[in-house]
């Protein structure tokens, strides 16, 4: 597992944030309580208490906090697999691991989609206002104007 720079800092934070927020729930902080944790975490990095953050020290801060995050998902994973489990054998049938994983829900409402495409507000759909969003989307995407996408312009719009 490959961990950026801004996610090893965060997850140090995590790390020593996690024990105590995981307790109770969110509260107001006072900006000197709020100093007070921050230099807390500073603290607890900076094993050689020299007052800076080497290399080493915030290695071994990251190795600790991932530690504590997969300790914390290893928990979770196998308490949601205990719950699963009904039976108590130790796996899982696909009865138990159906009845384990959320069942996707589609909304269907007829009334909301010819609300949002019926345009003469007539109770139907024409082709016409059928084809009116998608042919907006390409006039969008169409930068340059010219009756074309590029995969540029599609790139652009995916990033958008």
């Amino acid at each position: 597992m490959t961990i950026t720079k801004p996610l090893s800092v965060a997850l140090i934070a995590l790390a020593v944030a996690v024990p105590a927020s995981a307790q109770t729930a969110p509260q107001a902080v006072s900006k000197d309580t709020y100093t007070k944790q921050v230099v807390g975490r500073f603290t607890g990095i900076d094993t050689n208490k020299d007052g800076f953050l080497n290399q080493a020290e915030i290695n071994a801060a990251e190795t600790r906090a991932r530690q504590q995050v997969e300790a914390q998902l290893l928990a979770r994973r196998k308490a949601a697999f205990e719950k699963a489990d009904s039976n108590k054998d130790g796996s899982l049938s696909y009865a138990e691991f159906s009845a384990a994983v959320p069942q996707p829900t589609f909304k269907s409402d007829s009334k909301d989609a010819i609300g949002k495409l019926d345009a003469n507000k007539d109770g139907k759909v024409s082709q016409a206002e059928f084809q009116a969003p998608a042919m907006a989307m390409f006039t969008r995407i169409d930068t340059n104007k010219d009756g074309s996408v590029s995969v540029e312009e599609q790139r652009k719009a995916q990033a958008r």
